[in-house]
């Protein structure tokens, strides 16, 4: 009998400023038991200082896949898309735009930014929780990441 290789952890970087979002996240990984390991930004200054790993992010690890609301203080998820596919060293990292748009223009726009994929957040709690579990099987599972 052979024995799986045990499968990497990946980190997550959630950038997301609606607390209920945020813990409908959380409850998405702990239900379907995603190993992941993920971590939570509340706006977009906040999340290129994670990506750039500045200030209190200085230890922060490369994450290996970003869920990007777009709708953020501070920075809003485009100015953060577009800085980070700008960047050579980061743009390699998969973006999900996870939000609740669903303007023809917000989805045109994230694509034309290189968004690897745009899902427009459910409300329902329990589609809610699914659509984070297939984001995770696929970008986490089934796709190649760069290491």
């Amino acid at each position: 009998m052979t024995i799986p290789e045990p499968l990497d952890v990946v980190d997550v970087l959630l950038v997301e400023d609606d607390d209920g979002d945020v813990l409908m996240t959380q409850e998405a990984f702990e239900h379907h038991k995603i190993r992941n390991k993920l971590h939570v930004v509340k706006d977009g200054e906040q999340a290129l200082q994670f990506l750039h790993r500045e200030g209190e992010y200085a230890d922060a690890p490369r994450p290996g896949l970003i869920l990007l609301d777009l709708n953020l203080p501070r920075r809003d998820g485009r100015e953060v898309l577009a800085e980070l596919k700008n960047d050579p060293e980061l743009r390699v990292i998969p973006v999900v735009v996870l939000t609740t748009s669903e303007a023809e223009e917000d989805i045109l726009r994230s694509y034309s930014l290189h968004a690897n994929a745009y899902v427009s957040k459910p409300v329902d709690f329990e589609r809610f929780i699914e659509v984070i579990r297939q984001i995770d099987d696929f970008f986490v599972t089934v796709v190649k990441l760069p290491q």
